[in-house]
């Protein structure tokens, strides 16, 4: 099963997008804090998110305490940036791989992607083009994930 790791996310619209992937797809959802909006049962249910039910969320206080819980996500994960030196194309994904996004304004912080420099990977665009929306990229990796995988479990 892919996981799904937003750090420090802003919007919650993409978050929604982003939940709807997981639930079609049947992957994991790792929050890490701070989040930019609220992910309680009310807000949730208010904001019509029927298929929230559908997907395996997990919320964390921070990134330390994310690999403290998770350990296993150090030996396979991929993280999306624009600051990657190759495309996401040359990644290897496996079933349970980790795919990292970082915040709409920032992206992921320095210091994770200098941990794993031979792990980051990018979208390919123009020049001129800052970055795809969050929501999106999250949908084109996980989808190449899939692919490269055989597309486990869905039909």
């Amino acid at each position: 099963m892919l996981n799904i790791v937003l750090v420090e996310p802003e919007i919650p619209q993409n978050c929604g997008n982003i939940a709807r992937t997981c639930a079609a797809t049947g992957s994991r959802l790792h929050l890490v804090r701070p989040l930019g909006f609220d992910i309680s049962d009310r807000a949730v249910k208010r904001a019509g998110l029927d298929y929230w039910r559908l997907v395996e969320v997990f919320d964390y206080r921070n990134l330390d305490a994310f690999f403290r819980t998770r350990p296993e996500a150090a030996s396979d994960l991929w993280l999306s940036t624009t600051k990657a030196p190759r495309p996401y194309t040359q990644a290897a994904f496996t079933p349970s791989s980790w795919l990292f996004f970082g915040k709409e304004t920032a992206g992921l912080p320095a210091s994770l992607r200098e941990r794993f420099p031979d792990r980051c990977v990018r979208l390919p665009m123009i020049a001129d083009a800052r970055s795809l929306n969050l929501s999106n990229s999250v949908a084109v990796l996980v989808y190449e994930a899939l692919r490269q995988t055989g597309f486990p479990g869905l039909s």
